[in-house]
């Protein structure tokens, strides 16, 4: 049986649980889906301070997922923002995406897409993810809801109502392709929004499993990540994911 990883970056248990229901069911019952949870952060992730040490945390739980035993089939960065991706992607033997990086390929595979979110301060951070990412071009805008996904997700039938308004004003003014609902608490939401869009509406917590488990990036072939210096002050988990390569 196939094993995928989840990692989420934030302290927020509920959030794993969200996960750990949705890819399961996106993953289907040949998968083994297994959620960590960031041992230190901030329970959401919210502003660029919280997005740099949920990248620690994302790397600490992959470093501490490793020393509980084998490494995974593929890992999955369960936050649409995607924190520690390339320091993962670096690190692993196996293939990592992320929700962002997931989404950003589904929604581009039907033309221009926007992206609809919670929290204001994430429409500057998701714009330079996707220029990171190589999808600036294809994304056509970003639309942020008040409320954060933390928030909407405690209310998923006032969230649905929200989020499908603004779905639709981003298809009507950017007149894109397909919409991305981005955010682990969103999970499942698209679904119940797409009725009301004439475009696809991309859930990234399900475009993060079937990319985990079926998309082609290629893993480096080594036995074990290494870098060049060891690391100092860091959980005994991470220091061993650090150790240089022996000679």
């Amino acid at each position: 049986m196939r094993q995928l990883l989840v990692i989420n970056p934030n302290t927020s248990a509920g959030v794993s649980v969200l996960l750990q229901r949705h890819v399961q069911a996106a993953a289907g019952p040949q998968v083994q889906v297994r959620t960590a949870t960031a041992r230190f952060g901030a329970p959401y992730i919210a502003c660029e301070a919280s997005y740099a040490v949920a990248s620690h945390a994302a790397l600490d739980a992959w470093a501490a997922a490793l020393a509980d035993g084998p490494a995974p089939d593929a890992v999955l960065v369960g936050c649409f923002g995607d924190p520690g991706l390339m320091a993962l992607r670096e690190s692993s033997p196996v293939p990592v995406t992320g929700l962002a990086e997931a989404s950003f390929i589904t929604a581009a595979s039907h033309g221009r897409f926007a992206i609809v979110t919670g929290g204001a301060r994430w429409g500057p951070m998701l714009q330079r993810v996707a220029q990171a990412l190589g999808h600036a071009q294809a994304l056509a805008g970003i639309r942020t809801v008040a409320p954060t996904g933390a928030q909407l997700a405690a209310d998923p039938m006032a969230a649905q109502a929200l989020l499908a308004r603004a779905c639709g004003d981003a298809v009507r003014e950017m007149g894109v392709q397909a919409v991305i609902l981005g955010g682990a608490g969103l999970a499942g939401m698209a679904r119940a929004i797409q009725p009301e869009l004439e475009v696809p509406v991309i859930d990234s917590v399900e475009a993060g499993a079937h990319w985990a488990l079926h998309g082609h990036a290629e893993a480096p072939e080594r036995a074990r990540p290494a870098c060049d210096v060891a690391w100092e002050r860091v959980s005994r988990e991470l220091a061993v994911l650090g150790l240089p390569a022996a000679g």
